[in-house]
């Protein structure tokens, strides 16, 4: 590919889950081990950032001071192979977030409330006896919200998903970004669609993966938790954040460097 043509690098992660009922039908939402919210972002990052983090992973190996920590050893298949903030030790957490402002990450998030995903259940189970929940249509519902707006602005588009359970679902996952640029382009009055690549890739196998990881992980301790200080320190890397199912206004809630998070209402709304 030629020096001048723009190229938008993607990298898709989620923080929670979709679980929302156990066995028949009892709802799980806020109890223990079940997230409250489900979330989905895509972190535009610049290709330098994979041999940035590789760079502070090697010397975070070689530095004596880990030597006996469990998850920086090969075997252990965590801290050693990637960056994964639920996993990393405070102290390796800490040199992450001193790295990630430097990347140049634009980060947006979509987030679903899942008790409106409950109500949502009850009202078309009402409607269809036969209704289920799926988790790949929620998920899927999620992309195409994401990238509504943010693949036209690019000569090429490649978008790497976290890799989710046995299948890569490369296949659907391409039709939720087809559909999200034919709605942008419903939205607009205009074909600007450009080429998009699909993958589906772990952690391990696509670093900048890492960078989008750190950034949903931060923003989810600040909302199920309200600790709001890794959420601080990435803070202007946030494009968007949208509340989907906020009821303030239809489509939810959007905020940005205009209309920054408000947390005591976010959290009690």
């Amino acid at each position: 590919m030629s020096d001048d043509v723009v190229v938008n690098h993607c990298f898709v992660d989620e923080a929670g889950d979709t679980t929302v009922f156990g066995r028949k039908g009892r709802i799980l939402v806020g109890t223990e081990g079940c997230s409250t919210y489900f979330m989905l972002g895509v972190a535009r990052i610049p290709d330098p950032a994979a041999a940035a983090l590789g760079r502070l992973r090697s010397e975070l190996l070689a530095d004596p001071y880990f030597g006996g920590v469990p998850s920086m050893q090969p075997q252990a298949r965590k801290t050693a192979l990637c960056f994964h903030a639920k996993d990393d030790p405070q102290e390796v957490r800490r040199e992450v977030f001193r790295l990630l402002p430097s990347l140049g990450a634009r980060v947006h998030v979509v987030v679903r409330r899942k008790m409106a995903l409950v109500q949502m259940a009850h009202r078309c189970g009402a409607a269809d006896p036969n209704f289920r929940l799926n988790p790949d249509q929620i998920y899927d519902g999620m992309v195409i919200r994401l990238f509504q707006g943010v693949l036209h602005k690019a000569d090429h588009n490649r978008i790497v998903f976290a890799r989710r359970g046995k299948s890569d679902r490369v296949k659907a996952l391409g039709e939720a970004i087809a559909q999200a640029q034919r709605k942008f382009e419903k939205r607009v009055g205009r074909a600007c669609g450009k080429p998009v690549a699909v993958e589906s890739a772990y952690l391990t196998l696509s670093p900048c993966l890492q960078v989008i990881d750190y950034y949903l992980w931060a923003l989810q301790r600040a909302w199920e938790q309200g600790e709001y200080r890794f959420f601080d320190l990435l803070r202007d890397g946030y494009s968007v954040i949208a509340d989907l199912d906020d009821q303030q206004r239809p489509g939810g809630k959007w905020y940005g460097r205009s209309t920054p998070l408000d947390w005591e209402k976010v959290r009690t709304s």
